[in-house]
């Protein structure tokens, strides 16, 4: 009788001993654990299986916004190489036990598939009892789950080893990294490897985050400058202090309200809560004078625009959105002949550009728009400026980003926004090409499906993706 077989044989009696209620001293604490959490979950030791989620092109969308896709090169780096030669895979999971990838030995994979350890299925406890994914998120820590420690008897044949992979922003779990194989060919040492892998995704997700912060940092400081003497702060999308004045003012994260735009800070003050193009500004109102109120233009794909008003929606019509974003775009003012001119072409005529104006500034706000010339009198968050930042500053991500939220008001026939808009469509192709990103070429080849598929960007981004690396086959064909 072999190792492994003597081996299993011991585990098989302690979880047949633990099904029928007796005691299994020779079986882990954190087995036994799970063990009863999955059985009270109502999991069948014999017959269950995991549940098929979602199909191949859900899976697809749901690697392509998932936080691990990041650093999936970085793992596949660490673990696939290692996990093939000894006849395993690597599997990551999202955080509550879907299957995203697999990767490894040919054979084991094929053999993972007659037991439905594929791509979409679930294997959280709930869902299939112990194994090392669902046990691993459970638990919060790693786990090797070996041969018969798995309650399901269909994985017997199996050893698996994983560990919770958390964000380093809010902390909380993304998913997990697995090493799965058949229990003869495991190595003792593979839950180190799996252990080592996943904190080294924490990390490189680490710096990831700090170049965001940077970024949110340097295309955001001038909101923050402009409030003056009045106490403010830059925050992350999960409500993380990036800058502040006075930096002593506010605490290192502040909780994000679930709805409103009012937050009370410690000490009992009222702060006011402002959407910028990502994460926040915030401002602590003070009696010594007047703030600029803040005006948000999400006008990038925008068919039906919205603007916001210190938070607050103002649903716009079509030519109220595009005088906002000329406004935005010339913000020393315009006369209302250089209105018209933009507005209606060589037709346009002032006196219909000043109908329009009244109008527009019983709906924004006549403090927001003032006249002789007509300016916007606010603190401006508008996307498109982002964009154009963005590609001043060769900030190429960044305005790939941007400009995968679609083209500026997408509908408009104003030949002043029109300009704008073939622009920044043709600026940003070209500085994406020129600058050979893969992130970023994925970006604006995602960014319109509907569209006939642009093949001088999907052969550029063939070239720069790195060997191993499909994701272009991931892309629609048009």
């Amino acid at each position: 009788m072999s190792v492994v077989t003597r081996e299993r044989g011991g585990l098989e009696r302690a979880r047949g001993a633990a099904l029928t209620g007796s005691a299994a001293p020779e079986v882990r604490p954190e087995i036994r654990a799970s063990w009863e959490r999955s059985l009270a979950a109502a999991v069948d030791p014999e017959r269950s299986r995991p549940s098929h989620t979602y199909q191949p092109g859900e899976v697809a969308e749901l690697r392509a916004g998932h936080p691990l896709a990041q650093v999936l090169p970085l793992l596949r780096e660490t673990l696939v190489a290692a996990a093939e030669q000894a006849r395993h895979m690597m599997i990551v999971t999202d955080e509550r036990g879907h299957i995203l990838w697999r990767e490894g030995a040919r054979e084991v994979l094929r053999r993972a598939e007659r037991v439905e350890l594929v791509e979409g299925t679930r294997w959280s406890e709930d869902s299939v009892g112990t194994n090392a994914m669902g046990t691993a998120l459970s638990d919060d820590r790693p786990v090797r789950i070996h041969s018969a420690e798995h309650l399901v008897s269909a994985y017997h044949p199996w050893t698996c080893a994983a560990a919770p992979v958390h964000d380093p922003e809010t902390g909380r779990q993304i998913g997990a990294v697995d090493v799965t194989g058949p229990e003869e060919s495991f190595h003792p040492m593979t839950l180190s490897l799996v252990t080592a892998a996943a904190r080294l995704a924490e990390h490189r997700l680490a710096a990831l985050l700090e170049d965001r912060d940077r970024r949110l940092r340097d295309t955001n400081l001038p909101h923050l400058s402009r409030l003056g003497d009045v106490p403010g702060a830059l925050l992350s999308p999960h409500g993380r202090v990036l800058a502040a004045t006075p930096a002593h003012r506010f605490p290192v994260r502040v909780t994000l309200p679930e709805r409103g735009d009012r937050i009370l800070l410690d000490g009992g003050a009222e702060a006011v809560l402002e959407p910028l193009g990502e994460g926040w500004l915030l401002r602590v109102p003070t009696p010594s004078g007047p703030v600029l109120p803040a005006l948000t233009l999400p006008f990038l794909g925008a068919r039906a625009p919205v603007a916001r008003r210190d938070g607050r929606p103002l649903r716009l019509g079509l030519r109220h959105a595009e005088v906002l974003t000329l406004l935005a775009l010339h913000p020393e003012g315009l006369t209302a002949d250089q209105l018209a001119g933009a507005l209606y072409g060589d037709e346009g005529r002032p006196i219909t550009v000043r109908a329009e104006m009244h109008r527009l500034r019983r709906c924004v706000g006549e403090d927001t728009v003032r006249t002789q010339p007509y300016r916007l009198a606010a603190r401006v968050d508008a996307d498109f400026l982002r964009l154009r930042e963005a590609l001043r500053h060769g900030r190429v991500r960044d305005a790939a980003a941007e400009a995968a939220r679609g083209p500026l008001l997408p509908t408009s026939e104003s030949p002043g926004v029109r300009a704008e808009r073939e622009h920044l469509v043709a600026s940003t192709r070209t500085a994406v090409l020129r600058s050979g990103d893969p992130e970023a070429l994925l970006a604006l080849l995602r960014a319109d499906p509907d569209s006939d598929p642009d093949t001088e960007l999907r052969d550029r981004l063939r070239r720069a993706l790195p060997d191993g690396d499909h994701r272009d086959l991931a892309l629609p064909d048009g």
